[in-house]
């Protein structure tokens, strides 16, 4: 993953990140605040060796007293010192306990030996770290060796008395409820990172520009509001209309040299936007004065006269049957003609991969300056790898957030399996805030400028009539 990956991974969950930082800030606090206070009382004893008579003697000793101090200041924490403790104080401790609650430091270079100790009471803190400093001051006067005179060669005094602190040392509740935000945000970002990592959806241009050699005719965003259907027409100045007026150009101006005249417009699997797509792209080819046909060629789950709210009944399977010419089972909607899917056909893939279909292909392309024909989704059937041979060029539909790459992988292999002429892929429903860049612009008054100018009323067109023949012997025959 490159940089705006993981920012874009980031983004896309920044919800539960924040969500984590602060539920887990708000554990720290909490246990801050339900946690029993503790307090710290400190004191310190100060270490020498017993007068000399001369200097030299001053300087060993001084010598001697540095050599011991560690070994003084881990006295402290043993038995002998703490047994005697828990007795003046009628602790319920044990000596093992107690150690825990004392921490001992000896400062570099010093001969003072610091004594804290933490109690559930600040007085009781204090009494403990005193009982401690005074008890060590007899244990290792007792342990010392003695001078000619019969005193200890060590003398230590109490130098600082502790006394009951004003404010527990813990639980520090700021700090915990700072770890807990910080451990909060850490987990999010990680858990962000790492299914970022493990996701095989396509999301953006830069998935299908890595996992596949075809060109991203368009990014389509994602309109949220009720009642997309054909965006053109019923929101024509949104930003979702400019993304196929775009789309429709790059498709117009695909191979100068050899245009594209029919395209069949497919998907992976349902449910990825195709067959709205494939209306509001021949709507936006319609405003550069181009006729455009639509085709329902999807025989097992036709949509393209639910959306446009015609009859769905008459149309290509009609014309395959014979039982119709091709103009009559073309109506004009809006500034686009459309031909339905018919009533279902019990072998679509058998009509699809006919010569009748070939041959009103041809004659569509012949009457319309773009034919696009709405394609059954590739995985669950095969009958648009049928079709695919008829037409000039295949536009592969994916959902952004939906398609899995191994979903497309499969598709595209499908067509590239019989040859089929891959345009390029549109990444259907993106979100807006991933690419906002491309779609926050929107002029207004030249927009408001613009309409969708229908083409007029349909004439008869004079088309050969479809062939009489048995389909299923001419798609033998081919």
């Amino acid at each position: 993953m490159e940089l705006p990956q993981y920012l874009l991974a980031l983004r896309r969950h920044w919800i539960l990140i924040l969500v984590l930082a602060v539920l887990w800030g708000a554990l720290g606090y909490g246990y801050g605040k339900i946690s029993p206070p503790t307090y710290t009382a400190g004191s310190s004893v100060f270490v020498s060796a017993s007068s000399g008579e001369n200097t030299s003697e001053l300087v060993q000793g001084s010598n001697f007293t540095q050599n011991l101090m560690q070994s003084y200041a881990q006295l402290a924490t043993m038995p002998v010192v703490l047994d005697p403790v828990i007795q003046k104080l009628g602790l319920d401790d044990t000596a093992t306990s107690l150690a825990k609650r004392i921490d001992v430091d000896t400062p570099l270079n010093t001969v003072l030996i610091n004594i804290k100790a933490s109690a559930g009471d600040a007085s009781a803190s204090a009494d403990l770290a005193n009982a401690v400093a005074d008890e060590l001051t007899v244990q290792v006067q007792g342990l010392a060796p003695k001078q000619a005179s019969g005193q200890p060669a060590i003398d230590m005094k109490p130098v600082a008395k502790a006394a009951p602190p004003q404010f527990p040392s813990a639980p520090n509740t700021k700090l915990l409820a700072a770890s807990g935000l910080g451990a909060g945000l850490l987990l999010g970002i990680l858990y962000a990172l790492l299914r970022s990592l493990i996701d095989t959806r396509v999301r953006t241009d830069q998935d299908l520009q890595r996992l596949t050699p075809y060109p991203t005719l368009g990014q389509v965003p994602r309109r949220d509001k009720k009642g997309t259907g054909v965006v053109m027409r019923t929101a024509p100045h949104d930003t979702v209309s400019e993304a196929y007026r775009r789309l429709a150009a790059n498709l117009e101006f695909l191979s100068p040299d050899n245009p594209v005249r029919s395209v069949a417009v497919t998907s992976a699997l349902p449910a990825e936007g195709k067959s709205t797509l494939t209306l509001n792209l021949a709507v936006a080819l319609a405003e550069t004065r181009k006729r455009v046909l639509v085709i329902d060629a999807d025989l097992r789950r036709p949509t393209v006269a639910t959306v446009c709210g015609i009859d769905g009944q008459f149309g290509l399977t009609t014309v395959l049957s014979g039982n119709a010419r091709l103009d009559e089972a073309i109506v004009q909607w809006g500034p686009i003609h459309v031909m339905p899917a018919g009533r279902t056909a019990p072998n679509p893939a058998e009509l699809l991969s006919s010569m009748a279909m070939a041959e009103i292909l041809a004659a569509s392309a012949g009457n319309f300056d773009f034919v696009l024909v709405d394609s059954a989704p590739l995985l669950p059937v095969s009958d648009t790898l049928a079709l695919v041979r008829h037409v000039d060029g295949t536009l592969l539909v994916t959902r952004a957030g939906s398609t899995k790459v191994r979903h497309l992988r499969t598709a595209l292999n499908a067509l590239e399996g019989v040859k089929a002429t891959i345009c390029g892929i549109v990444l259907n429903r993106v979100r807006v805030g991933v690419r906002a860049e491309h779609y926050s612009y929107n002029d207004t008054s030249a927009a408001k400028g613009r309409r969708v100018k229908p083409v007029g009323n349909p004439r008869r067109m004079q088309l050969p009539e479809a062939p009489e023949r048995d389909v299923h012997d001419s798609a033998a025959h081919h």
